[in-house]
Order: structure tokens, then sequence, then C-alpha cells
């Protein structure tokens, strides 16, 4: 049990601790569109992330994969940038109905796991299986990420249902906010 409890913090902390700005940021874009209304739609979408997000992991974690630690932190917040950029492109009816977004979830949830990788693969080497372990850090990765976009959509409810600002207002603020700090990101990060 001492590894449930070891491995669900390193999740949670991974994605609420103030070192964990690209993950927010992520999840910020990733939730922008969306309104409380659209709860399941988030969910699902969270839940697509931490399924790219451990796939990566289980298989950083086995030595099937390995790749550039200096590409993979430029892509994280690469990914930030697109997924913000793709919000401000849409048109407002399109706002909670995009599918694709499911898809870019995923992929973009390889991509942060590979990130993470190099951090936990030690610690997973230490413990006396893969399972427990990953999967007790995946349901405190999901705790943190659903902390965060329920956060962002009890905002939203305040924002947009309350105080009546326009929901394109919100989304491209939210994104515009999102895309400058993961574009300086990419800036000091970028591989070269």
């Amino acid at each position: 049990m001492d590894d449930f409890a070891i491995f669900f913090d390193l999740g949670w902390r991974h994605i609420i601790s103030t070192e964990a700005l690209d993950h927010q940021l992520f999840m910020l874009a990733l939730a922008a569109i969306y309104l409380v209304n659209d709860w399941k739609k988030v969910l699902i979408l969270v839940t697509a992330f931490t399924i790219g997000h451990s796939l990566t992991l289980i298989l950083s974690a086995y030595d099937i994969i390995a790749v550039n630690s200096g590409w993979v932190e430029f892509l994280i917040p690469l990914s930030i940038v697109v997924t913000a950029f793709l919000n401000l492109i849409k048109t407002e009816k399109h706002y909670g109905q995009y599918r694709a977004q499911y898809g870019l979830a995923l992929f973009f949830g390889l991509v942060h796991g590979l990130g993470f990788a190099n951090t936990i693969r030690p610690l997973l080497a230490k413990s006396q299986g893969i399972t427990m372990p990953l999967l007790s850090f995946n349901i405190g990765l999901e705790a943190g990420q659903l902390l965060v976009v329920g956060l962002i959509l009890l905002l939203s409810y305040f924002f947009v249902n309350t105080l009546k600002l326009k929901r394109k207002w919100w989304v491209w603020g939210l994104s515009v906010s999102a895309l400058v700090v993961a574009g300086y990101i990419c800036i000091e990060r970028w591989p070269m």
C-alpha cells in the first residue's frame, strides 16, 4: 500500500505542483473551449491524455522507446501552442464539439509521457513490479487533471454564465494566454 500512496502522490504532484506549468497550461488550452455542461466531454479528453501519457511511460519503462529528451522538452510546450492555436481558429459554433480533440489529447499525452519517462523509470526499477506503481501514478495524474479542468470549468461558468462574458472572449483569453506562455517556453527549450 505504501507504493500506491507514493506513486499516487507522484502523479498528483506531476499536475498540481508549481513545477507542472506545462501540464497545467495544456489542460487550460484543452479545456478552454468547454463549459460546465460539457463536463463529460472534458472527462473523456482528460482520460485520453492520461492513456497516451501511460502508454509512453510503459513503453519507456520496458526500454521499448527512447527519445531525445531535448526534443521532448521542446515538443511539450509546442503541443500547448498547437492546441491553443486550434482554439483560436475554431468558430464559436464548434466550441465543445471538436471530435478530433480526443485524438489530439491522446497524441499529446504520448508526448508529455515521454517527458516524464526518464524521471519515473528509476523509481519503477526500485519497485516490486510495474503494474501497481503505474496504476497508482495514473490515478494520481487523472485526479490532478480533473481538479485543474474542474476549476477551469467552474471559472468558465462564473465568467460566461454569471458575468455574461462572451464565450468567444473567454476561449480567446485562455487560449492566447496559454499560447504566449507556451511559445516563450518553446523558445527557451529549443533543442539546439
